[in-house]
């Protein structure tokens, strides 16, 4: 999926074993997170960082979503081990992380975030490599300088 085309709809189960629908939580912008491990160091940073920075995301209107192959129970426990609030989707098949290009050529998902807009357009796509991710100042910033927020 690129920049400016239309996300497709999307169904997953989060952590708690509740449905989600993408297009059911447009009413906000969605960004989709999508990350390797649970519980790996890097992971780990990544979403407390998010976490810690939640309200700064709805501040502008973003809803976070993380994404990651594991099951809804390692997912609960991660974010139990560090009192997580964020929702994380299983994507157990990696059918997800394949349309939005968030998988790597050894099948592995990569650490790649994705900002979906009411409209359901890709509006923002960054990928960095599995040892650093992108803290929330760099996000916001970013998007700022693009005029989406």
């Amino acid at each position: 999926m690129k920049t400016g085309e239309t996300a497709e709809n999307f169904s997953l189960i989060d952590q708690h074993g509740n449905n989600f629908i993408l297009y059911e939580n447009l009413d906000k912008m969605v960004l989709l997170v999508f990350y390797p491990h649970d519980n790996s160091p890097v992971c780990t940073r990544q979403l407390k960082n998010y976490n810690l920075n939640k309200a700064k995301f709805e501040k502008y209107g973003i809803r976070i979503i993380g994404v990651n192959p594991g099951s809804y129970s390692s997912h609960l426990s991660f974010c139990s081990s560090f009192g997580s609030n964020i929702r994380i989707l299983s994507d157990d098949k990696k059918d997800i992380a394949k349309r939005f290009y968030a998988i790597n050529f050894l099948g592995i998902t990569k650490r790649k975030i994705v900002l979906i807009g009411k409209d359901k357009k890709v509006l923002f796509q960054k990928t960095t490599p599995s040892f650093v991710y992108l803290k929330t100042s760099s996000i916001l910033s970013s998007l700022k300088k693009l005029n989406i927020i």
